[in-house]
């Protein structure tokens, strides 16, 4: 059973940065390709940065571009995302999410992936 756990959500005031864990207790961050997801309140889950298997390749979303990254310690087993320059409109849920595809899509979606934590609260103010 793949359970994904997050950690290092909470508050911060805008401008402000945190980072944010994902890891689980099998080998499943090794294994797959790692996305970060959000959802705000009253808004649909929107995709926000990936990583691949190989810790190669990236993929952010326009919103994040340049403020956040996300990264990979395989040793660990964990995958991160540090988020920068953080605004109120970051406020979100953030879930980390498993694709096991066999290439990272160019445009990740929710739907394609296989595994999800259960969320971490991230709260930025103004």
């Amino acid at each position: 059973q793949v359970q994904l756990v997050e950690s290092g959500g909470g508050l911060v005031q805008a401008g402000g940065s945190l980072r944010l864990s994902c890891g689980d207790s099998g080998r499943t961050v090794s294994r797959y390709h790692m996305h970060w997801f959000r959802q705000a309140p009253g808004k649909e889950r929107e995709f926000v940065a990936a990583v691949s298997r190989s810790g190669i390749i990236t993929r952010y979303a326009e919103t994040v571009k340049g403020r956040f990254t996300i990264s990979r310690d395989s040793t660990k087993n964990t995958v991160y995302l540090q988020m920068n320059t953080l605004k109120p409109e970051d406020t979100a849920v953030y879930y980390c999410a498993a694709d096991s595809q066999v290439y990272l899509s160019p445009s990740p979606s929710a739907s394609a992936m296989d595994y999800w934590g259960e969320g971490t609260l991230v709260t930025v103010s103004s």
